[in-house]
């Protein structure tokens, strides 16, 4: 039973009838009803959703990236579930939040492009767990609505009670950065980046990070929360999402030289999108970072800062899984890691993100921990979607799951008892960012051997191996011999869009 519901029985009975939570005949006494449980009468778990902005799938040491060091997610990997083929329904922030965070597609939402509100008849899993009175709290960005212009963030009822924004490292009166607030307040000054660097050591120390703010205003809410019923903590930080500006401290841990250069052929653009053609010249339909203008050294240099944000990132991680131990509040917490996009960092000649659905875009991390719950060391290759996140949740905490839910829970992977759980994932780009000439109408569709994409604003299409192709250089879609494999990738793709179609409102009649 809901707390709520109870609180209500006790204001509702008169003195000296009142029923417990069981129906039986309560004691004459005044107390708080008990914080509720699972239907096997254990606690509900506690939430920390740690959602770093645009970490790409590759960015972990000890499972696939040599060059980065990840010590805290190394050790987190052991006592979790880790899965290695997640995927994003939209390669940029905000349809992919609204995706993750309803467990509906993108366009299902309303929210389909950046600049756009979600509907107002959404409802996110955290409003859902709010109904069964958890406390509910963000750090950092939400962005589901407009981020630019200055205006603060138009939010719906999404359950969230305790929110601390800060969408990114700017001032944007009269919208409140409430870390540079609190900068402002401890007498540091953010410093200006010098002009043409696109990798830049900010020289400010780590504790100052909007990164180390999102994460002590987490580490507050955990303690405050401890023993006030369960808690779900959201942890938004924006970096290492571009402009890549580590601070100086983690960035002089890389030596630009010894780290790889972009993954891309010269000449491979010729058989793909117009729009990546665009984007290899200023990413954002021309408009931002150049490849074509970037020497190699300071490509590495840009690599450079982005793995020094995620070394950070990994840092203040490790500080917020020690203070769950310290409150003695690990076991009962459910501990979620993993992005809302990945970032190109130059490969296929490109930065950021745009109309492109290469793994580096599409794919993330994801780590989730529950002790005694999930299976702990697992690694698992199932192919899934970042808007199975949400019924997970809702079936680890025994409340139903919406009708209007498109995913599929994650609870017998996470368990250890199959393998098996999707044939293929669906991601969209339905003029999502910035601006391109035609807008671009692309959706996308990942087996484990292949990857098709439609241009439908194009009439173009581009087709992977993803096991003689894995870096995803040549466009086979051309290529005589692959026609078998083209015909059957289109009949998925059909399926999946297809499938997308929103299932609200629920029939009430055959007539």
């Amino acid at each position: 039973m809901r707390r709520r519901e109870v609180l209500k029985g006790l204001v509702a009975a008169p003195f000296g009838a009142r029923q417990s939570a069981l129906g039986e005949p309560a004691q004459q006494r005044e107390s708080w009803p008990p914080a509720p449980t699972r239907a096997d009468g254990s606690p509900l778990p506690n939430i920390l959703w740690v959602c770093p902005d645009s970490v790409r799938y590759d960015t972990i040491q000890g499972l696939n990236n040599d060059y980065i060091h990840t010590p805290n997610l190394r050790k987190f990997m052991e006592q979790s579930v880790t899965f290695t083929h997640a995927v994003v329904q939209n390669p940029v922030c905000s349809p992919s939040r609204a995706s993750f965070l309803t467990g509906r597609y993108p366009h299902t939402t309303g929210l389909r492009a950046n600049g756009q509100r979600i509907r107002s008849s959404e409802r996110l899993v955290t409003r859902m767990l709010a109904d069964y009175d958890y406390a509910c709290g963000l750090v950092g960005k939400l962005h589901l609505s407009p981020g630019c212009g200055g205006e603060p963030e138009n939010r719906i009822d999404d359950g969230y009670s305790q929110t601390y924004f800060s969408l990114d490292l700017e001032d944007r009166p009269p919208a409140r950065n409430l870390w540079l607030e609190w900068l402002h307040k401890q007498g540091i000054q953010w410093p200006k980046h010098p002009p043409n660097e696109p990798a830049w050591g900010v020289p400010i120390e780590s504790k100052y990070s909007q990164t180390a703010w999102c994460a002590h205003t987490t580490i507050e809410f955990m303690k405050r929360q401890r023993n006030l019923g369960p808690w779900l903590m959201s942890d938004n930080a924006f970096q290492p999402h571009h402009p890549f500006w580590p601070v100086k401290e983690y960035l002089d841990r890389y030596d630009p030289a010894k780290l790889p250069s972009p993954a891309y052929q010269e000449g491979e653009l010729e058989t793909k999108s117009l729009y990546q053609r665009v984007d290899h010249q200023g990413a954002y339909g021309g408009t931002g970072l150049s490849f074509a203008k970037t020497d190699d050294l300071t490509h590495r240099k840009i690599t450079a800062a982005y793995y020094a944000m995620i070394e950070e990132a990994d840092f203040y991680l490790g500080k917020m899984l020690d203070a769950l131990e310290a409150t003695g509040q690990a076991e009962n917490t459910i501990v979620i890691y993993h992005s809302d996009h990945g970032e190109l960092l130059g490969d296929h000649g490109m930065y950021n993100k745009g109309p492109h659905f290469y793994e580096p875009s599409i794919r993330v991390p994801l780590i989730i921990r529950w002790p005694g719950h999930y299976k702990a060391g697992l690694r698992c290759d199932a192919l899934v979607e970042m808007a199975d996140l949400a019924p997970t949740l809702l079936e680890a905490c025994d409340i139903p799951i919406s009708p209007g839910v498109q995913g599929k829970s994650l609870t017998k992977l996470l368990r250890g008892e199959t393998t098996d759980h999707r044939e293929s994932v669906y991601c969209e780009y339905y003029d999502s960012c910035a601006f391109y000439n035609p807008a671009p109408m692309a959706t996308m569709v990942r087996t484990a051997s292949h990857k098709l994409i439609t241009y439908h604003s194009l009439n173009f299409s581009e087709l992977y191996d993803l096991e003689t192709d894995p870096h995803e250089f040549k466009n086979l879609w051309n290529e005589p011999s692959a026609r078998d494999v083209r015909e059957a990738m289109m009949a998925e793709l059909t399926r999946r869009m297809a499938g997308t179609v929103d299932p609200l409102p629920v029939r009430a009649d055959m007539c």
